[in-house]
């Protein structure tokens, strides 16, 4: 891994912390009390400023999901916003050039994570079975323009992702909830070492426990928790050290 590359993982790691640091109760699993050095109760002494464009090319994707956001959200299942960015953080801070996603919906968080493979050269592979939100996603990917570097494919990712050729720098699961494991399984191979597997949704209630279990008992893989937004799982596939 690159110097920059290291830096930016390092940077993502510790932004990840700090969200897991306040998403966590305090000592005795109370939530920790204001008063100095601790913020207010609930730990939400910091909260996001919207996104802000560095040029008029990253203005037109944010403008897109903007729009997105106030007017397709509805039964389209789409990230909270929060997510979306982390995503391209994620996906950018490694360097990502081929990151694959099962669930496109209407390309919301595809786009998001398009926004990391314009600055890397990378492409995105993305799968959803549901012909309207393929087509809506399409839209979305060419007004956007992020068309050129995202190949959707229309059908049962369950088996369809078995054509998807390797290295998979990142992998961006929020599908059906029960065939994450499925997804993993088929996956995890073509994921080169030092690559990331996100997994949406992963709360209680939410998560497939085989899953959870997959990915927190495998030795080759560490995986921490984020849980704010829709909660996920960030795994990542570990390189050898010796």
């Amino acid at each position: 891994m690159s110097r920059r590359m290291t830096i930016g993982l390092a940077a993502a790691t510790m932004v990840m912390a700090a969200g897991l640091l306040l998403a966590q109760p305090g000592p005795g699993g109370r939530r920790r009390p204001g008063g100095p050095g601790f913020g207010p109760p609930g730990g939400r002494a910091m909260e996001s400023t919207p996104p802000t464009a560095r040029g008029p090319a990253e203005q037109k994707i944010l403008d897109v999901l903007d729009d997105m956001s106030q007017n397709q959200r509805g039964g389209n299942m789409n990230v909270p916003i929060e997510d979306g960015r982390l995503l391209r953080l994620l996906a950018e801070s490694i360097g990502a050039k081929h990151v694959v996603e099962i669930g496109t919906s209407n390309g919301y968080s595809g786009i998001w994570q398009a926004l990391a493979l314009k600055a890397t050269g990378g492409k995105l592979t993305t799968f959803e079975i549901d012909a309207d939100r393929a087509a809506m996603a399409r839209q979305n990917f060419k007004r956007a323009g992020v068309d050129d570097i995202v190949t959707l494919v229309e059908g049962d990712a369950h088996e369809k992702v078995v054509d998807v050729a390797g290295p998979i720098d990142m992998v961006f699961i929020d599908a059906d909830k029960e065939g994450y494991l499925d997804y993993l399984n088929k996956l995890l191979p073509k994921v080169r070492p030092g690559g990331l597997i996100v997994a949406h949704n992963i709360t209680p209630g939410m998560a497939d426990p085989e899953y959870v279990t997959a990915i927190t008992t495998n030795p080759e893989l560490e995986t921490v928790f984020y849980s704010d937004g829709g909660g996920a799982s960030v795994t990542l596939k570990k390189r050898p050290l010796d």
